[in-house]
């Protein structure tokens, strides 16, 4: 009796864990900041009093300029992903139009960007 009751909890387990989601996969934007830039900057970073970042554009430079800084040579996605995680989770700045490279006032500006992250 054991025996058939852990081979259908084993089956019960295989089953749920084939279909229940997956949690969220970290964004690129948030690897990339915990893989280079968490080492210096805490959370305490974005929450401080004198942050230089004010608005989208700004944190967007911030996150152009400290990359630079630390050589790390991304490219213009990495920095737009970077700066997307931040304003997520730190900021909520609201974004200028064109801030993700999309004109919103176009729907066929979107097909691009659908198209890449069904890529």
């Amino acid at each position: 009796m054991t025996t058939s009751l852990n081979v259908a909890q084993l089956a019960t387990a295989v089953l749920v864990t084939l279909v229940l989601p997956v949690g969220a996969a970290e964004s690129r934007g948030e690897l990339l900041y915990s893989t280079h830039c968490i080492g210096c900057h805490t959370a305490q970073a974005h929450w401080r009093d004198k942050k230089l970042a004010t608005n989208w554009s700004s944190l967007r430079t911030e996150v152009q300029r400290w990359q630079a800084n630390a050589m790390l040579q991304w490219s213009e996605e990495d920095v737009r992903d970077v700066t997307q995680y931040l304003n997520d989770t730190f900021y909520r700045f609201p974004q200028q139009a064109g801030a993700l490279g999309v004109d919103f006032r176009r729907r066929s500006s979107l097909i691009p960007v659908m198209e890449g992250l069904l890529a």
